[in-house]
């Protein structure tokens, strides 16, 4: 085998964990951005219920207190469908960031893994023919995997959005009524 044909193998298993990386990192970024949404929301529920307290304890007539109480509770409806509105919106942006990863890099793999059966083609010696058809064998069912993979986590991904909106739409039209 040439140094060019293990230059690209090299290459390309270089390409295969940054793209792991990569992927880590989006899915991290989401986790993130969920867990700011959660730190979000207990830090305006613990102020409104402290606000909400506040208001009870000075509440001169046990009325002043059940009227407090029902004014809390009005908002409570949209703050949450806002809430579920930014969970799903979380879900859906990182779900098409991981969709546009994905096709980019099955892409990249394919041209890349069509490229290293060029240059094993090119640079085998006499008589290895056996040996470069394995070759061909392995990269072609290696691009199926990945293929297969990334169909598996696009539907992964899909599934997830479809679970966010489906928990958003029927909260939302619980709110309305």
């Amino acid at each position: 085998m040439s140094s060019l044909t293990t230059e690209q193998l090299v290459d390309a298993q270089k390409a295969g964990v940054d793209a792991s990386f990569v992927f880590l990192n989006k899915a991290f970024e989401g986790f993130e951005r969920l867990a700011e949404l959660n730190v979000q929301a207990v830090k305006a529920t613990l102020a409104e219920n402290r606000e909400f307290a506040v208001k009870a304890l000075s509440a001169q007539e046990l009325q002043d207190m059940f009227s407090q109480q029902s004014i809390l509770a009005q908002p409570a409806g949209e703050r949450v469908r806002s809430y579920w509105r930014h969970v799903y919106e979380i879900l859906s942006s990182t779900q098409a960031e991981f969709a546009g990863l994905a096709e980019a890099k099955s892409r990249q793999f394919q041209s890349d893994a069509h490229a290293f059966i060029d240059g094993l083609t090119k640079n085998a010696p006499a008589g290895s023919e056996a040996v470069v058809a394995a070759w061909k064998t392995f990269i072609t069912n290696a691009s199926e995997t990945a293929n297969t993979a990334y169909e598996t986590a696009a539907q992964a991904a899909r599934q997830a959005a479809e679970i966010a909106e489906s928990t958003v739409v029927p909260v939302e039209a619980a709110a309305k009524q």
